[in-house]
């Protein structure tokens, strides 16, 4: 697969930009199209019903129309961001302003293109858990990679040291095979295996499986193992990044069932929560 159509989804958190210039770095670096998505995700009428109006003397056709009246001038100056650094950057792109819920527009939209950009769901600042459902949504049901951006940092980058979290799933195989084209422009990959728990624990054959593989890409690549046993295999795996400077994590998202990981926790909720690096998921 190459990187040649990339859809961001924009909005007007501050962290917006640094996801344009991360989408746009991409761009330029594979020849590709972008596409802005910016989602005008307001309530129906039926959400006021029997809440108690906020507004007095405004019904909830009226309250809605004001709504989306100030969703819509919000998106103008997050528009003309975008569009100036098409322009700036000679790349070819659109800008698509759709109204609706975020999570099924997303997910729908992403089908429709080679990587789905966006920013980190659970940022601890905000109560709207909307993010979180539209990110988790669109990885588990677009069929396409998505490349989540932390809410803090900066990443000029990604590429400089990538991190290939490899337990041998059918996600995690699927997230490398995804993540092809960003791994033949690293500067370095390193293939890690968190707490591996079958009893051939320290054979190296699965993760020099991979390396072979990816030599046949021409993508060199390291293997290493850690093992933790005070922490979870995502805080592990956090810690590992850390450790070597990754600029970038690839693994499987939601290997386990969604609901399972809610409520028990798991890999791809820890990294969801606790990201200090891009990460590429696939699932």
């Amino acid at each position: 697969m190459a990187l040649k159509d990339i859809l961001v989804h924009l909005d007007t958190d501050p962290r917006t930009a640094a996801r344009l210039g991360i989408a746009a770095d991409l761009a330029i670096r594979h020849g590709a199209s972008l596409t802005g998505l910016y989602v005008v995700d307001v309530p129906n009428t039926d959400y006021f019903y029997g809440a108690g109006l906020p507004m007095a003397g405004l019904g909830p056709d009226q309250l809605v129309d004001i709504m989306i009246s100030e969703a819509r001038a919000a998106a103008v100056p997050v528009e003309e961001n975008f569009k100036q650094v098409l322009n700036l950057n000679n790349l070819p792109g659109e800008w698509r302003l759709v109204e609706g819920q975020t999570a099924p527009i997303l997910s729908a939209d992403a089908r429709y293109a080679d990587l789905l950009i966006v920013g980190q769901p659970d940022d601890p600042r905000r109560q709207d858990q909307r993010g979180r459902l539209a990110v988790e949504t669109a990885l588990m049901t677009s069929g396409r990679p998505v490349l989540t951006i932390p809410y803090a940092g900066e990443f000029s980058n990604l590429t400089d040291h990538v991190l290939i979290a490899w337990n041998g799933s059918r996600e995690a195989t699927r997230a490398v095979h995804d993540a092809l084209p960003l791994l033949r422009t690293a500067g370095a990959v390193t293939i890690l295996a968190v707490n591996p728990s079958m009893p051939d624990a320290d054979d190296e054959t699965p993760r020099t499986d991979l390396a072979v593989h990816l030599a046949r890409h021409d993508i060199e690549a390291q293997t290493n193992r850690t093992v933790a046993d005070e922490i979870s295999d995502g805080e592990a795996l956090l810690s590992y990044a850390s450790d070597i400077s990754a600029t970038m994590i690839v693994a499987g998202g939601y290997g386990h069932s969604r609901a399972r990981e809610m409520i028990f926790g798991g890999v791809t909720r820890t990294l969801m929560t606790e990201m200090t690096v891009p990460i590429f998921f696939s699932h």
